[in-house]
């Protein structure tokens, strides 16, 4: 393949364009945000989690106190009929009488029971409501440096993105000095080597940072400036310098 040596030159600068390019995607896909916000959105899921549980609790723990509290209400209903029952003298049968006192002996202790058992289902409430409240504002924290980190991560991107787009301006422009069959080779050599073109300096390809032996070097010193040279070691374009070496 014949290019001019300017449009050879060119590819130069269109692989520090591809190099930033690259970069900028590098840095972009590697923003410390991200990590941050992966981390704090696992642990947004875990305390949402927590709080689903807690939560469901409270509720439970709610209808089981009002539960409780109609079972004590209308156990203490019963015992107040009774109580006026008693009181009123209506019950004259000493049978119905003692029947009647037995119940309201039973009704006492069952009343005892049923405050002791809403007693302990209000402490396990207020426990629930404790843990329900922290994990709110553990999640609200969260939920706010989340924010910040998503904005930060934002931000930088779109620095990095108005960068990139500089740089493929600069890259069009360079490759509209490239002949278009010498732009297909050193794109398809880029996708296969990350590079596509390399100067060569003192004898060195800087693509693969080899030295080049001298018979090789020879050889590409006796073709034609116009001629595309190839490196002997990794194939790569290679760009002619005053540093060459030939």
């Amino acid at each position: 393949m014949k290019a001019d040596p300017t449009a050879q030159a060119a590819l130069l600068e269109l692989q520090a364009q591809d190099a930033l390019l690259a970069q900028l995607q590098h840095r972009k896909n590697t923003l410390p945000e991200l990590a941050e916000i992966t981390a704090l959105e696992a642990r947004f899921k875990e305390l949402d989690g927590q709080r689903i549980e807690h939560d469901t609790a409270v509720s439970d723990l709610t209808r089981a106190q009002k539960k409780a509290d109609a079972e004590v209400e209308m156990v203490k209903t019963r015992r107040t009929r009774d109580e006026e029952r008693l009181n009123s003298g209506a019950v004259s049968n000493p049978k119905d009488l003692a029947s009647l006192q037995h119940e309201l002996v039973a009704l006492e202790r069952r009343i005892g029971t049923l405050e002791d058992e809403e007693l302990e289902i209000m402490q396990s409430l207020e426990e629930a409501q404790a843990r329900l409240t922290n994990v709110q504002g553990d999640l609200s924290a969260v939920t706010a440096e989340l924010e910040q980190k998503v904005a930060a991560r934002d931000a930088a991107i779109a620095v990095l993105d108005e960068q990139a787009s500089a740089a493929q301006a600069d890259r069009a422009t360079s490759a509209a000095d490239v002949p278009e069959d010498l732009v297909t080779l050193y794109d398809k050599l880029r996708g296969q080597y990350g590079t596509g073109a390399a100067a060569l300096r003192a004898r060195r390809c800087e693509g693969c940072r080899l030295e080049i032996n001298g018979a090789d070097l020879r050889e590409l010193a006796a073709q034609p400036e116009d001629d595309v040279l190839r490196c002997p070691e990794c194939s790569r374009i290679l760009v002619r310098t005053a540093e060459s070496g030939l």
